[in-house]
């Protein structure tokens, strides 16, 4: 399929050649025939895309200081590299479409196959022939409403979330500051909804407009005394700004023709240093409107379907967008009459050069029609080059997934090995695979898994997608004999990690999980140097891990596992390796605390007992200073002691000798892909023992057990 994509490095777009997204049980597949480009947000990026790399980082100092962190702990040009590989990640452009349900998931509850359909969200309702959107992005359409109409029902949603922040009632006056888009769509909601509208816009052109639209009055200039005169000397019950500037300008003339205890509210971005004075002795409500309505930013609304209760959240995004929808085809919002361009979709190029002002032309309300909508079908996989021969003992390379995180360390470190070949990449979202495969030299993209497993040619497939479907992908790759790395971890429940298992013992097909830590030269140096012990050794592993948000995917028990079965495995398994046995037996103790947004079992005291009668105490804490190194351990036995910090140093001293290791950052990653693509052209067993994946992924399980339970638990 077609979709506009946009790089964030150097602000080029392009008309991008992708698999088509797959359906979700969460949401629907839709073939779009009209979307809406939005000339305010869509502006806004494509013009941030097109700064410097300067202009960009003195827009995010945020970003900047996690950069310089990462480069004291990680050096220079590994950091570069991952930046690198942030950036050249392309970014799908639109958010607000209309067109007809190709398929619907088994929870998209209400939608089916053929339904005509409004949708909305950033990355969803892309500019693209065809689009997965979530249920609660999805509104049907009555059948006098137009596609046309429809594909700007997000936009709308976005007018119409402010006027509810205004908390007008019937009667009362407002003021809509700044006739762009939004302003135009807030005019006819505010008449709809039966109150005095004042339009102020700096062109007498769109003033015009708006009379026509029904305010009751339009200025362009004179604002103060237009609006005194108006309100007869009372000043208006609210002002909804929808102007775009970083000028303080608009949140002063609101103080100013506000009532008293009147409401400002502001949509658009603009200058938000107020005049205290004013806003003080008029005691005004000022508020932000916070996009489409309650839903926007939480993904168990957005993503997991998990609709707010109706008498208690009213108007959410989506009631929002039905609204809106309803009053389009009451006829007391009409969108067509603020479209001033429409362009076939194969020359959507063309509309940015008129929404970046190339052409001089006015512009408002812009469209892309999608001819011959209704005789195109999905396509899950693009060729991008020719296959090529290889020898039968080489590995060739599939990926399913095509996270951050494969894009940023596992492609790159295997970019600078040799004797491999890159046959397919699978991601359910098309677009991410497809300009990934071309850049990285695949031969195909798909968002069909299937694709991967039943390629003749790929001998050894990479799972890097969310932890809960990792068990599910690998016994997928078993059954049909492909050999197996995977991302941590291993599986997320004791059923699922059973199953595997079995699954493992009748395949040709061999398994490795991505602990590469083990591979790390600090970790050989530190097992080499007590190699010759006679006794158990003490080993402390500390984690100043970071918070992360309890509505993080990682956080969810059925996605991600949590923490501790999430990352902890790596802890776990590096002690593993460093005494040579398994674990069996686990005490664990977690912070106590009342406060919401703290996750407990994210900050931790663990002790491992190993088969030799080793221990390891992990302490994982997410309360630290993000300042602090992430990883540090030490290691004690036989009079020595061995210390590691971060992976950069590490220092071996007492009655086995002294040792010493430092330099730049290693973790292990391309000392454990090596390993592994040894593996299959030798054919040789896999570097890291299966009992050994199954006891460290159980050691996570059991972990869980003791913080609930309060008892040692066995492994």
């Amino acid at each position: 399929m077609k979709q506009i994509l946009q790089s964030f490095k150097t602000g080029e777009m392009w008309l991008a050649d992708v698999p088509s997204p797959l359906c979700k049980s969460n949401g629907i597949l839709m073939r779009n025939h009209v979307s809406f480009v939005s000339s305010g947000t869509e502006r806004m990026l494509v013009d941030f895309a097109k700064r410097s790399l300067i202009g960009k980082a003195m827009k995010m100092p945020d970003q900047v200081r996690k950069v310089i962190r990462k480069i004291q702990t990680e050096g220079l040009f590994e950091t570069l590299e991952k930046v690198q590989a942030k950036l050249d990640q392309p970014i799908p452009l639109g958010y607000s479409c209309a067109g007809v349900v190709l398929e619907a998931g088994i929870r998209a509850n209400g939608l089916s196959k053929g339904d005509r359909v409004a949708c909305g969200g950033v990355g969803y309702a892309n500019h693209a022939e065809f689009n997965y959107v979530p249920k609660n992005l999805v509104v049907k359409l009555p059948d006098n409403v137009s596609f046309e109409d429809a594909s700007c029902a997000t936009v709308g949603s976005i007018a119409m979330q402010g006027l509810r922040q205004c908390e007008l009632h019937l009667g009362e006056s407002v003021c809509i500051l700044g006739l762009g888009l939004l302003g135009m769509l807030a005019v006819q909601m505010a008449k709809a909804s039966g109150c005095r509208v004042i339009g102020f816009d700096p062109n007498p052109q769109r003033c015009k407009l708006a009379l026509e639209l029904g305010a009751d009055e339009a200025v362009s200039g004179g604002l103060v005394e237009s609006a005194m005169s108006f309100t007869n000397g009372r000043g208006v019950d609210a002002v909804l700004i929808t102007a775009a500037t970083s000028s303080n300008e608009p949140v002063t003339v609101a103080s100013e023709i506000a009532k008293m205890k009147g409401k400002v509210v502001a949509t658009g971005l603009v200058g938000m240093n107020l005049p205290r004075d004013l806003y003080y002795k008029k005691e005004l409500d000022f508020r932000l409107s916070m996009s489409y309505g309650p839903g926007r930013y939480d993904p168990v609304y957005e993503e997991d379907g998990i609709d707010y209760p109706y008498g208690y959240v009213r108007w959410t995004e989506q009631r929002n967008m039905q609204a809106f929808v309803d009053l389009v085809s009451m006829g007391r919002i009409t969108p067509s009459k603020l479209v001033t361009h429409r362009f076939d979709f194969e020359n959507a190029l063309d509309a940015y050069q008129l929404l970046l002002g190339k052409t001089g032309e006015p512009y408002m309300g812009i469209v892309l029609e999608y001819s011959n909508a209704e005789n195109k079908q999905p396509v899950s996989r693009v060729e991008i080059k020719q296959p090529v021969k290889s020898e039968p003992s080489s590995p060739v390379v599939s990926f399913v997934g095509c996270g951050n995180f494969t894009k940023a360390v596992l492609m790159p470190t295997l970019k600078k090995m040799s004797g491999y070949r890159l046959r397919g990449l699978c991601s359910a979202s098309g677009m991410n695979c497809g300009e990934t495969a071309r850049k990285m030299g695949f031969e195909f993209a798909t968002s069909k898994k299937d694709d991967i497993f039943a390629d003749a040619d790929t001998n050894l497939v990479f799972i890097t997608t969310r932890h809960d479907t990792h068990s599910t992908l690998v016994e997928d790759a078993l059954k049909v004999g492909k050999n197996v790395f995977v991302e941590k971890p291993l599986a997320i429940t004791e059923e699922q990690l059973s199953s595997l298992e079995e699954c493992v013992k009748n395949s040709s097909g061999k398994v490795m999980v991505g602990f590469n830590r083990r591979f790390s030269p600090h970790a050989k140096l530190i097992k080499e140097y007590f190699a010759k012990r006679a006794k158990p050794l003490v080993m402390m592993y500390r984690v100043n891990a970071g918070e992360i948000a309890r509505d993080v995917w990682v956080q969810d028990p059925n996605v991600g596992g949590g923490r501790i079965i999430g990352e902890g495995c790596h802890f776990v398994d590096f002690m593993s390796y460093i005494c040579g046995s398994k674990v069996v037996s686990v005490q664990a103790t977690s912070i106590k605390t009342d406060n919401v947004a703290v996750v407990a079992e994210d900050s931790v005291n663990i002790v491992y007992t190993f088969a030799d009668g080793s221990i390891g105490v992990l302490n994982y804490v997410a309360l630290g200073d993000t300042n602090l190194p992430k990883e540090y351990c030490e290691v004690y036995g036989e009079g020595s002691t061995a210390i590691m910090d971060n992976f950069n140093t590490t220092i071996c001293s007492g009655k086995l000798g002294k040792r010493k290791l430092s330099g730049k950052q290693s973790k292990g990653f391309a000392e454990e892909i090596t390993a592994l693509l040894d593996s299959v052209k030798t054919g040789r067993e896999f570097p890291i023992e299966l009992d050994s994946l199954l006891n460290t992924t159980r050691a996570t399980f059991a972990t869980l057990k003791a913080l609930k339970s309060g008892s040692t638990e066995l492994v």
